[in-house]
């Protein structure tokens, strides 16, 4: 199939409406400046909650860091528990965050109604240690309050899925993109795909 036909259109024209007029793009762009205001690679710590790693998100911003050219766009997977036989790059424990100093990114991700009070502890004393927090989260106000930057997707208000907001955040992190229509449309292909599921390949 060369594309998605006259279905897909009208779903891009319709998602590009509404998210224009809630102003979530901009909302992401903001919250992905945050994320860029890290200054050394490794020093963005990605840390979802004990149940939820974030796995694609990290896959993302890792695709984002290269395509832009951006290394401290690189994330750190912080993890609750990794396994003794995970490979380096996912073997990043808790001791991370006791290490973590000025200059260096918390990015929490907590797809729960609730953040987890282990999880509020560490982001806490993460922050006394002078790490900048962002937090991407259900709305949970005590999550927020620890947040220097935080976007909350509420499942009965927001017009996009926690999985979709994830998806626009690593996009916008990755910056300006070449002009042009098949940026676009590749862009908003990928994105229906994580709204609706995939799609035939072209």
């Amino acid at each position: 199939m060369g594309h998605h036909g006259g279905v897909e259109i009208s779903q891009v024209e319709s998602l590009r409406a509404v998210l224009a007029t809630t102003g979530w793009i901009q909302r992401t762009e903001e919250f992905a400046d945050a994320l860029r205001t890290t200054r050394e690679p490794g020093g963005l710590l990605l840390f979802g909650t004990p149940v939820e790693e974030p796995w694609h998100l990290a896959a993302h911003l890792d695709d984002e860091s290269r395509y832009a050219g951006l290394p401290q766009l690189r994330p750190t997977l912080v993890r609750w528990r990794p396994p003794p036989d995970a490979p380096p790059h996912l073997s990043v424990g808790l001791d991370r965050l006791g290490e973590v100093r000025r200059g260096e990114t918390l990015f929490v991700v907590s797809p729960e109604p609730v953040a987890p009070v282990p999880l509020l502890e560490r982001v806490d004393d993460a922050r006394r240690s002078g790490a900048t927090v962002l937090a991407l989260d259900q709305g949970d106000t005590e999550l927020h309050s620890l947040a220097h930057e935080a976007l909350g997707v509420v499942p009965e208000a927001a017009p996009v899925s926690f999985d979709a907001a994830q998806h626009l955040v690593s996009y916008a992190a990755g910056g300006e993109r070449p002009k042009g229509r098949r940026g676009l449309r590749d862009y908003l292909s990928a994105f229906l795909d994580v709204v609706s599921g995939p799609h035939v390949a072209r």
